[in-house]
């Protein structure tokens, strides 16, 4: 079968060198923190105040076990160039927020509010959500009271826990999400049983 032919009818291939599985295991000292797997490289992270949980609900500090598609990047430009990715990438306006009320039929979607109103704001005064990479929780469909804005942005000194989300060093952006496809999923859950190289610890 000829080149053209092979692409006309095979489905789509993962271009060769690109990421499209990252992995997110919590440490067996301290459930709070955890490990982040791109390829060869393991870096370490920040997890929810619950550690990683199957039964994931608003509210409760958990990650979600789950495989958690990679949707977007949003970043602040007026804090640092647009990141190098094949990711669909948006600059944070002021107005954005994520909606949190499981009353409202916005939930678990960016939203426009004007600043000082309540819901999770992606504007901040500290540099946690200066980059953020969107992870696909409970949105195909939106499940009211399973948890939202679940993000993989970055952390606190210290790696101190977040409200859900996994959380990394700036200089892990820097580093993977140029090498990550257009279809990475993030894989929150058990620790890999082969041995695998340590990028940094806590």
């Amino acid at each position: 079968m000829r080149k053209c032919d092979r692409q006309r009818a095979g489905s789509p291939r993962s271009t060769p060198g690109l990421l499209t599985r990252l992995r997110v295991f919590a440490s067996v000292h301290d459930r709070r923190k955890g490990f982040l797997v791109a390829g060869h490289a393991v870096f370490p992270c920040a997890l929810g105040r619950s550690g990683i949980r199957v039964d994931k609900r608003e509210g409760d500090g958990g990650t979600p076990h789950a495989a958690l598609p990679l949707r977007s990047v949003l970043w602040r430009a007026d804090r640092g160039p647009r990141p190098r990715t094949l990711l669909p990438v948006r600059a944070i306006r002021p107005r954005d927020a994520w909606c949190d009320d499981v009353a409202d039929r916005r939930y678990n979607r960016l939203i426009d509010r004007p600043p000082g109103e309540a819901e999770e704001r992606l504007t901040r005064n500290d540099n946690l959500y200066d980059v953020i990479v969107e992870l696909g929780w409970n949105d195909a469909p939106v499940r009211r009271g399973r948890g939202s804005a679940i993000f993989w942005h970055l952390a606190r000194p210290g790696f101190l826990p977040t409200a859900g989300c996994v959380a990394v060093r700036g200089e892990v952006f820097a580093k993977v999400l140029p090498r990550l496809g257009r279809r990475c999923v993030m894989v929150v859950g058990r620790a890999p049983v082969l041995p695998l190289r340590d990028e940094g610890s806590h």
